[in-house]
């Protein structure tokens, strides 16, 4: 007793409208990315067609920059089958090192110098205005005596 296998009918349009989400592609974008400008509408009856014509699929094949056997072999159950059965990565903590690290050298003895020393310049302007106040204080002080005393 064998099993008979029956060859899969193409749903083009389904496959098309995949591909066009696996892209992140809205209906309206890929109209316009089509020489014929195609209305989200006519995408939309696209996608929902078991075929579509040669030329028209011509056209949607070239805007989502694939080919129409592209369109017409995909299977998204064998492509993520060929994904996870045919995946030659590893991924570890150690996988990513530091080969991608940008390359930054930060010259914080020199900005902990800059800030010093206009720390001190600002300490003096600061010490030269209290002297000054102080000088100023004084001389009223000394004012004020000498009035009292008149």
């Amino acid at each position: 007793m064998g099993v008979a296998f029956q060859e899969e009918k193409i749903h083009e349009g389904k496959n098309l409208k995949r591909i066009r989400e696996i892209m992140g592609m809205k209906q309206e974008a890929l109209g316009q990315k089509c020489e014929s400008k195609f209305d989200q509408r006519r995408i939309s009856e696209f996608e929902n067609s078991w075929t579509i014509s040669e030329p028209n699929l011509k056209e949607l094949a070239d805007a989502l920059g694939v080919t129409i056997e592209f369109i017409r072999a995909f299977n998204e159950e064998k492509a993520i089958f060929n994904i996870q059965n045919n995946n030659t990565f590893t991924v570890s903590e150690n996988s990513f090192g530091l080969s991608n690290q940008p390359n930054v050298t930060y010259n914080s003895l020199g900005k902990v110098e800059m800030l010093l020393e206009k720390l001190v310049q600002d300490h003096a302007v600061k010490t030269k205005a209290i002297l000054d106040l102080t000088k100023v204080v004084s001389d009223l002080a000394e004012e004020l005596k000498r009035l009292k005393t008149q």
